[in-house]
């Protein structure tokens, strides 16, 4: 057996992939596997190789949006490797000639996947987020299956074919499964009963939110720190967070319940200890928080294409699994409120977990890997 699985452009689409390529090689031994991607120092281009799986690029490019010079440019050179990547991937199917191609998302899936319904092999599109991306409209009318990370009773219905969805979830890392909330705790060294919040804007942070979580954590610790607080900054913002905290007379060595990083390397651990979550509501956050059935304050990232982040933390907050706050509304005071009010109210805290882990099946690699091997079948 012999499959590609094509994505590309944020973590979100390739970590999938990644989780769904071993899934497969532990469940059929004897697959081959090939990962197709764009071309450049793209994330697909470490994270594939680091994960041990052949990479092979096409040139492509993402459309922009804003008629600028520069936009005007781009989507020039944009237009022109729409033609060099339909030959690219037309090369790389006849030299690998897979039994089914799957896309994962990001404008990089589009030319395998198109070239592959083509010719009429088994194909597959995965999408992560509540609505459907770009590559995922223009692909949904040729491709054997669509897959959704998450759905409300509707989304199936917005689709060409609605015969041909399934609602599968979206995999996520081994590792969010791996401990208990006080197997968690304990790894952390929490000995103690207080609560734990985590708050992270991204791999990378954000500016604003990182401002706001200043005023956030001065407040904590002029409380007395009721709860544990793990906030990851981003690496570009940990100096300025600091400092800024030292200004307002939090000196994080008298603190010991403030946890500030630069960079959260065990999220896994540290989102399954936590009681709440306060984050950015991108298609890996979300699919996490399903996983582990976590509470979140959710506050979305406004600058993102499609304003998608709004859409996938609206589902969970209709749904009764998170609390939506539009970053123009979250002062500190309101997000420490909102916080405190979920802290002190465990029964609420537990019937939230129960509905955001009703928007998706509880294993997803599992429900993927059996529809893509009905599809080769």
């Amino acid at each position: 057996m012999r499959v590609i699985f094509t994505c590309g452009g944020t973590a979100g689409h390739i970590n999938p992939a990644l989780a769904l390529a071993k899934g497969l090689q532990e469940r059929k031994p004897g697959a081959k596997v090939l990962f197709v991607g764009a071309a450049g120092d793209s994330m697909e281009s470490h994270l594939v190789p680091q994960a041990g799986f052949p990479l092979k690029q096409v040139n492509v490019n993402s459309f922009r949006r804003k008629l600028s010079a520069e936009g005007l440019k781009h989507n020039l050179m944009a237009a022109r490797n729409i033609f060099r990547s339909r030959r690219q991937a037309a090369a790389i199917l006849n030299d690998f000639q897979p039994d089914l191609v799957v896309g994962t998302g990001g404008f990089a899936s589009y030319p395998a996947v198109r070239e592959a319904a083509r010719r009429g092999i088994p194909t597959a599109i995965h999408e992560s987020n509540a609505i459907p991306g770009l590559t995922t409209k223009r692909l949904a009318s040729h491709v054997d299956r669509v897959m959704l990370g998450i759905a409300d009773a509707n989304t199936a219905a917005g689709y060409p074919h609605p015969d041909r969805v399934v609602v599968t979830g979206t995999p996520v890392r081994p590792g969010f499964y791996a401990r208990t909330r006080k197997e968690a705790r304990t790894a952390l060294g929490l000995r103690d009963d207080k609560p734990l919040v985590l708050s992270c804007w991204g791999s990378l942070g954000a500016v604003e939110m990182n401002r706001r979580m200043v005023d956030f954590l001065a407040l904590c610790a002029k409380d007395g720190c009721p709860f544990h607080h793990i906030h990851g900054t981003g690496k570009w913002y940990y100096d300025d967070t600091v400092h800024a905290l030292r200004e307002k007379g939090v000196e994080l060595s008298r603190f010991p319940a403030l946890d500030v990083r630069a960079y959260i390397d065990d999220m896994a651990l540290c989102m399954a200890a936590a009681d709440v979550v306060l984050c950015r509501a991108g298609a890996s956050t979300i699919s996490e928080l399903i996983a582990l059935a976590k509470p979140a304050v959710l506050v979305p990232s406004p600058n993102v294409t499609g304003d998608h982040q709004t859409k996938n933390a609206r589902v969970l907050a209709d749904a009764g699994g998170a609390v939506l706050l539009p970053e123009g509304e979250c002062a500190p005071q309101r997000l420490y409120g909102e916080v405190r009010h979920l802290l002190d109210a465990p029964e609420e805290r537990k019937t939230m977990g129960e509905a955001v882990a009703k928007l998706a099946p509880p294993d997803a690699t599992e429900l993927i890997l059996d529809t893509l091997l009905t599809l080769v079948r």
